[in-house]
């Protein structure tokens, strides 16, 4: 290789690593999950049973959380902040088709919360302005719906 041809190589190589670099350290790390502060307005009896629920989620104790926060959506149904916080519980705990459920319950009473919004809780369980995909069988069916009298 001649010494141009060398001095050319190495200036790609490091333009690439250099592209490499920086693609690895602009990611940031994922935000811990954690629960939201209930929203004003809402009964005392759901802002309690909220930070209730906070300690015991903080504290790793998802099922004391789980019940908190399944209480305060009780008292503040039509909040999102309540919403989230259960769907981190049940999350935690690994139901996550109701997880699921209640992040996106959470997303739909909160429209403009970046936090709800943004949550990476959220993010596996997709958009739920999306329209919903039908899922296709293993043959490429979709699968059977279930209407009424299919039950």
């Amino acid at each position: 290789m001649e010494p141009g041809g060398v001095m050319k190589y190495l200036s790609i190589l490091g333009v690439i690593l250099l592209l490499v670099g920086s693609v690895a350290c602009s990611k940031s790390r994922a935000k811990p999950l954690v629960p939201l502060a209930l929203e004003s307005g809402v009964k005392p009896q759901a802002v309690t049973l909220t930070e209730q629920g906070t300690q015991a989620y903080q504290a790793k104790q998802f099922d004391d959380a789980k019940n908190y926060f399944s209480q305060a959506v009780a008292e503040a149904p039509q909040s999102g902040p309540a919403h989230y916080n259960y769907a981190l519980a049940l999350h935690a705990l690994g139901d996550q088709e109701q997880a699921r459920q209640q992040f996106m319950e959470a997303a739909n009473l909160a429209p403009g919360d970046k936090v709800i919004w943004d949550s990476p809780a959220l993010s596996p369980y997709g958009n739920p302005e999306a329209p919903k995909k039908k899922k296709l069988l293993p043959d490429g069916t979709r699968m059977p719906g279930v209407g009424p009298g299919q039950r």
